[in-house]
C-alpha cells in the first residue's frame, strides 16, 4: 500500500552485504516489506521464528542452511533463536555471497547483543513507523499521521475508534507479552503506569528519581525498565550535545515516546479535537517532527539537543561529518522564537538552521534561518 523508505535500503544493503537484520517494533511493517522479497527472489524462503512450525521446519539450523545455501532466507523475529547467530556466522564464513540472509528483530538491544558474532558480516536497517515522506505531506494527512501515529493499522484503520482500539490491544500485548518476554518482568499495571508518566514528560529531561517516587521504587529500577523500553524501539532517548564552551550543559537526556499515536493513547487524547489546547499539544509535535528527523539522517549521523543551564536551547542537533543542521520545532503557523535560540546558534554554530511548523511553504526567516514543513525535511537532511 505505500512505498517505504527502506525497501530502497534493503534492495541497496542485499546488493553488497551477506546478511541485512531489519530493527524496527512489531507491527511497523518489517514482515510485510520482508515478504516482498518474495516475488523478487525467486525461490526466497521466509521463516517466523515464533511459529513451531517454522523453527520444526528449520530443526537445528546447519543442515536446513547448507541445503540452501543458494536461495535467500528470511528469519522472521529472530532474537527469539540466539543459538542461531554462530550457525550464521559459519555460513557466511563459508561464502561471502551478498544477499544471504535478511534477519527480522523487533527488540534491537537483543538482536544487537547476540550479533555481535556477525560483526563484518551484518548490516542494520532500522525501519520506522510510517513517515510523512511516505504517505502524502499535505496537512490533513499529516495531521491523521501525527493523531493516529505511524503504525500501518492504526493509521489505516476505518475511523478514529477503530484506531484507538488497535492502539489499545497493542500496548496490551506488548506489556503482557513483548516486555516479559525480553527480559523486563514486572507486572503489566506497573508498566503500563510508568509507560504513562513517560508520555507524561514526553520531551522533558529524564529524572530516574522524581518518576521512582511516584512509583514506590528505585531510581536504578526505573533506568532499567527505561532501558528496556528504549531497547524495545518504545522510547526515544535523546542524548544532549556537548561542545568544549566552558558553559554548564545539562547533562540528562531528554525522553519520547517514538510513536505520536501511541503518546496520544497514554494521554487519552483520540482525535485531533482533543488535541486543540492540550498542555502536552507542542511536546507531542515536537517528538513527531523528531522522528521524521531521526528517520532521515544520512548514515553515521548522530542526533542530539543543546541546552545550557541559562536557557540556551536547540530542539535538534544533526552532526553529519564536518556538517552541522540545526532544528527548531514550533506547532505554530507563525513562530516565534526566544532569546535563548539565537544563543544557542552562537554557541553551536550550525551551518544551517531549520524552524519545523505545520506550514505548507517554506520561507526564510532570518540569515542562515528558514522555516520549512515537517515535508522538507529529507529533502534539507539529504542536501
Amino acid at each position: 500500500m505505500f512505498e517505504r523508505i527502506a525497501q530502497n535500503t534493503l534492495t541497496s544493503h542485499l546488493s553488497w552485504s551477506p546478511a541485512v537484520a531489519i530493527l524496527g517494533p512489531r507491527q511497523v511493517g518489517k514482515t510485510t516489506l520482508a515478504r516482498a522479497l518474495l516475488e523478487t527472489h525467486p525461490g526466497a524462503i521466509y521463516l517466523d521464528l515464533e511459529s513451531p512450525q517454522d523453527r520444526a521446519r528449520l530443526g537445528e539450523g546447519p543442515l536446513f542452511l547448507k541445503a540452501n545455501a543458494d536461495r535467500l532466507v528470511i528469519l522472521d523475529e529472530v532474537q527469539n533463536a540466539p543459538e542461531l547467530f554462530s550457525v550464521l556466522r559459519g555460513e557466511i564464513d563459508r561464502s561471502r555471497r551478498p544477499g544471504r540472509f535478511v534477519l527480522l528483530g523487533s527488540a534491537s538491544f537483543e538482536l544487537l547483543r547476540q550479533s555481535q558474532s556477525l560483526a563484518g558480516r551484518l548490516s542494520l536497517i532500522d525501519m520506522f513507523p510510517l513517515l510523512v515522506h511516505e504517505v502524502g505531506s499535505d496537512l490533513a494527512t499529516v495531521q491523521e499521521l501525527w493523531v493516529r501515529g505511524g503504525f500501518p493499522p492504526s493509521f489505516t484503520a476505518v475511523d478514529a475508534q477503530a484506531s484507538w482500539a488497535w492502539r489499545e490491544a497493542f500496548m496490551r500485548h506488548l506489556l503482557n507479552t513483548d516486555l516479559p518476554a525480553l527480559g523486563l518482568r514486572v507486572d503489566a499495571e506497573s508498566l503500563r503506569r510508568f509507560w504513562r508518566m513517560l508520555a507524561h514528560v514526553h520531551g522533558q529531561l529524564f529524572n530516574a528519581s522524581a518518576i521512582a517516587n511516584s512509583l514506590d521504587v528505585s531510581a536504578p529500577t526505573v533506568t532499567r525498565w527505561l532501558d528496556h523500553m528504549v531497547g524495545a524501539l518504545l522510547v526515544r532517548k535523546l542524548e544532549p550535545f556537548h561542545v568544549n564552551l566552558g558553559k554548564r550543559l545539562v547533562k540528562a537526556p531528554k525522553i519520547y515516546v517514538r510513536d505520536s499515536g501511541l503518546l496520544h493513547s497514554l494521554l487519552g487524547v483520540t482525535s485531533v479535537t482533543d488535541l486543540q489546547g492540550h498542555p502536552m499539544t507542542g511536546a507531542s509535535w515536537e517528538g513527531f517532527v523528531i522522528d521524521q528527523i531521526a528517520a532521515h539522517l544520512p548514515a553515521g549521523a548522530s542526533l542530539s539537543f543543546y541546552r545550557t543551564a541559562v536557557g540556551a536551547e536547540l530542539d535538534v542537533v544533526v552532526e553529519s561529518g564536518p556538517r552541522k543542521i540545526g532544528f527548531e520545532i514550533k506547532f505554530s503557523i507563525a513562530p516565534k522564537v526566544t532569546k535563548g535560540f539565537w544563543q544557542s546558534l552562537q554557541d553551536v554554530q550550525p551551518d544551517k538552521t531549520y524552524i519545523v511548523a505545520p506550514v505548507q511553504q517554506r520561507w526564510p526567516f532570518a540569515e542562515g534561518v528558514e522555516v520549512i514543513s515537517v515535508g522538507d525535511i529529507a529533502g534539507v537532511l539529504a542536501g
